[in-house]
């Protein structure tokens, strides 16, 4: 999981919100709403990390405050995230993010600066993620269940790709970890990250840390 920096409503989105009556189901410009979703989270889940795209059936637009329980919220930019489809249509205990999640409530939203998503959560060797914070933690778990097996097992996957793609003898100096740093984390272009970018980005933190 990744902070989130909103960029600027689209257009269609903000027309409808002026029209009489408007609600998220009679906006017919999703597509729009997808591609600015998908653009500002760098191609990827807002929970898990997978690879999202803007076509449809490929992603979900998530409701952090779900239509149904918070209907003033749901033309909300800030509220409207891009989910992948969580194992839509398998086992409850299978699925995850947007799809798990259904109606409940989240304590942190990975779009809002103030809730420091990324800084409050880490992630083990065997590719779990988790959070200091107790409530937090337990609604990864639950609500989201981003430590079912597959989302460990591709986490897990990515950082090992990166450690075998950068395997060498000796240490790893600070520029090289800054380097790698700048490009995981996307700080030196505005295109899409590598599915799971962040657990590579967390363990680059820890190093440079360690650095000095």
């Amino acid at each position: 999981m990744r902070n989130i920096a909103k960029r600027a409503m689209p257009r269609s989105l903000a027309e409808h919100r002026l029209r009489p009556g408007a609600t998220y189901a009679n906006y017919g410009q999703s597509e729009e709403l997808r591609r600015a979703l998908v653009a500002e989270q760098r191609g990827i889940c807002c929970y898990c990390m997978s690879r999202v795209s803007a076509q449809w059936r490929a992603m979900k637009v998530e409701h952090w405050r779900s239509q149904d329980r918070f209907p003033a919220l749901q033309l909300e930019y800030g509220n409207l995230l891009g989910a992948c489809l969580g194992n839509e249509g398998h086992l409850p205990e299978e699925q995850h993010c947007d799809t798990r999640k259904g109606n409940r409530d989240l304590s942190r939203n990975p779009a809002r600066p103030a809730d420091r998503v990324e800084e409050s959560i880490h992630y083990s060797g065997a590719g779990e993620i988790h959070s200091e914070d107790e409530v937090f933690d337990r609604e990864i778990n639950e609500v989201l269940n981003l430590n079912v097996f597959h989302l460990t097992q591709n986490r897990r996957k990515a950082l090992e790709s990166f450690l075998e793609a950068n395997t060498r003898r000796g240490t790893y100096t600070k520029a090289e970890l800054e380097r790698w740093l700048r490009t995981w984390s996307g700080a030196d272009s505005e295109g899409t990250l590598l599915p799971f970018a962040p657990v590579v980005v967390y363990w680059l933190r820890k190093r440079l840390a360690r650095a000095g």
